[in-house]
């Protein structure tokens, strides 16, 4: 059995971990940490877990090291980068679930308005999107777990740029998140009477994952690819609803887009290409691992519009960090992964 310790249990990332792992056939949840729940059973922050007897921890890197193999570090960005750097020996692995490793040190500055807090670990990092990077992943002792608004756009767009589907310089993105995507402290934007019944913009052409979104685009094409993308917070607890759309650069059908996408992601446990005609929505995901993806070649406007859903907190998270796990020890891509969606 793997041991996994997940550092910041506390927040709707980190619990999730907690949840996935607890239930792993091939992993043993062993470690859990919180900075301000020290000492307090797991259960009286989080009641529903109660079966788990799991007492919140402190931090200590060399006990740390002892009763775990590999760390999911649910921590802020700024903040996670330091834990990987005392953590990842030859013994132990790291993934990160913050942005500290998915960036270049110049773009992270840029876009997070801060000095790279480990910029040595850069290079060793693997970008962790199983479904493009797997055999990268496998390879690894430390991952940079993709951010949830870039894990649904980039599978949503790969397959028509890796085909040359589409004109890169038409890429427009849309997403709508559910307000647990915010995090776990509250805020004014977050605040029930601010969200509900209502939708919102925010972030427009300014958004921390833009990059992320164009470096993974630019990697898949070889070309330079920039994008317009707006995200937008909905009265819902949780999911991502992106579209994505784009003109197309060969004349193709819809259902031959199709037939590209599933080939692409026949390997894919977790993507799922729906028939002509359907579309995702975030009730489709949520509680799952899956990405759903519906395609539409447009022949009025001449584009392509790819729609993807996701669990932000699951396939846009901890269920994806668990996924890399599984491919860096072996254990089988799918393993505690075979989650159910919502059905109500």
């Amino acid at each position: 059995m793997v041991r996994v310790g997940v550092i910041g249990a506390t927040g709707y990332s980190g619990i999730e971990a907690v949840k996935i792992v607890a239930g792993h056939p091939k992993a043993e949840l062993s470690y859990v940490t919180s900075t301000k729940e020290v000492g307090t059973p797991l259960a009286h922050v989080y009641p529903g877990l109660h079966r788990l007897g799991l007492t919140y921890e402190a931090f200590d890197p060399d006990f740390a090291k002892s009763k775990a193999d590999v760390f999911l570090l649910c921590l802020p960005h700024g903040q996670a980068a330091a834990f990987a750097a005392v953590l990842l020996d030859e013994a132990h692995k790291v993934v990160d679930l913050s942005a500290d490793l998915r960036l270049p040190a110049d773009t992270y500055e840029e876009w997070y308005g801060m000095a790279h807090p480990q910029p040595e670990l850069l290079a060793s990092a693997v970008y962790g999107l199983p479904e493009l990077n797997g055999d990268s992943v496998a390879n690894a002792s430390l991952v940079a777990n993709p951010g949830c608004y870039p894990t649904g756009a980039s599978l949503a767009l790969a397959p028509a740029v890796a085909k040359g589907l589409i004109d890169l310089e038409t890429i427009v993105i849309d997403s709508k998140s559910g307000v647990s995507g915010a995090g776990k402290t509250p805020t004014a934007a977050t605040h029930f009477c601010q969200v509900n019944d209502s939708i919102t913009a925010y972030n427009v052409g300014e958004h921390r994952h833009t990059p992320e979104i164009e470096r993974v685009l630019t990697e898949i094409s070889g070309e330079e690819v920039t994008v317009s993308f707006t995200p937008h917070l909905a009265p819902m607890n949780r999911g991502i609803l992106t579209n994505a759309y784009a003109s197309l650069a060969k004349d193709v059908t819809t259902a031959q887009v199709i037939d590209i996408y599933k080939s692409y992601y026949q390997a894919a446990p977790f993507v799922v290409v729906l028939d002509e005609g359907r579309f995702p929505s975030t009730a489709d995901t949520v509680g799952s691992n899956d990405c759903q993806i519906g395609l539409l070649v447009d022949e009025r406007t001449d584009r392509l519009v790819a729609i993807s859903a996701i669990d932000n907190l699951i396939k846009g998270a901890a269920g994806q960090a668990v996924q890399n796990v599984n491919l860096m020890y072996g254990l089988g891509e799918s393993a505690g992964l075979e989650l159910l969606g919502r059905t109500v």
